[in-house]
């Protein structure tokens, strides 16, 4: 039996795009008549989340037919598991504190020695005064120790429903920010597999972020489930859709004269002529 999930970020009003891959999440788990459809909701930033707006994304989910089958859970209630997760990791020494801005980051990501988008392992080998030094500055954020992990060098290869073969380097992620709050990567995974969740169907700008997540999974050793990247709506300057771009809410849509049930016929059309059923 297929166990699929949509898991929103409760920062704002769900927009056509989100309805859609809501949708299609729904569709591709019920295909065989018995499959299993959860929502979870994704506020590990408790600063822009709210209980409020999770509440609204969940009667507009419901206005479309999209229902989960259980209580939804939320990530900031779940922080002891990934936690837990991060700790094995570093019971195995393959994490370290890395001190460098974001703004360092990138900089070093667009150096003639850098990939662009990957941390090249700065803090990697400073000494233990270096270290001190650094900790005396700011807080540091833990990382993934790749190398010490077994993935220098090794690409991660992964099969999408849409996109057929995929393949992706690993670099040191961060595991846990310098606020204390782990990171998306670790919640995923660690949630997914909590939940028993066998299909992630999601966004395809989420589609490099997938071989990331499935050297986790190996390193914690969880299940990977199948993944389905589906297209984004976009926006009339052909960027993916958001507030900035003309993006509008459901309650937006029927205030201009389209019914919750034109929207979900019209969504469950469009999914039908991209997903793989």
């Amino acid at each position: 039996m297929i166990s699929g999930r949509f898991a929103p970020s409760p920062t704002g009003d769900l927009h056509l795009g989100n309805l859609r891959t809501a949708v299609a999440a729904r569709m591709s788990a019920r295909r065989n008549g018995d499959g299993r459809f959860i929502v979870r909701f994704e506020d590990l930033d408790r600063v822009t989340s709210s209980r409020e707006l999770a509440a609204r994304q969940t009667a507009d989910l419901a206005a479309i037919g999209v229902v989960s089958d259980e209580e939804p859970v939320f990530q900031s209630d779940r922080f002891d598991l990934y936690h837990d997760a991060i700790g094995s990791l570093i019971d195995r020494g393959l994490t370290y504190t890395c001190f460098c801005s974001r703004r360092e980051v990138r900089e070093a990501s667009q150096a003639p020695h850098g990939a662009p988008h990957e941390y090249t392992g700065t803090c990697r080998n400073l000494t233990t005064a270096e270290r001190a030094a650094r900790a005396a500055e700011r807080p540091g954020a833990l990382r993934l120790d790749s190398r010490a992990a077994g993935f220098d060098g090794v690409m991660i290869e992964f099969t999408d429903a849409i996109h057929g073969r995929q393949s992706g380097p690993i670099d040191d992620l961060v595991l846990r920010r310098n606020d204390g709050v782990p990171s998306y990567n670790v919640a995923v995974v660690v949630d997914d597999a909590a939940q028993g969740i066998t299909e992630v169907l999601r966004g395809d700008d989420l589609l490099t972020i997938t071989p990331s997540q499935i050297a986790l999974q190996r390193l914690f050793g969880l299940p990977t489930p199948s993944y389905v990247h589906v297209p984004l709506v976009m926006g009339d300057d052909g960027e993916r859709l958001a507030k900035r771009n003309g993006a509008r809410s459901l309650s937006e849509l029927v205030a201009s004269g389209s019914s919750a049930d034109e929207i979900r016929a019209r969504l469950e059309s469009e999914v039908s002529g991209f997903l793989p059923l």
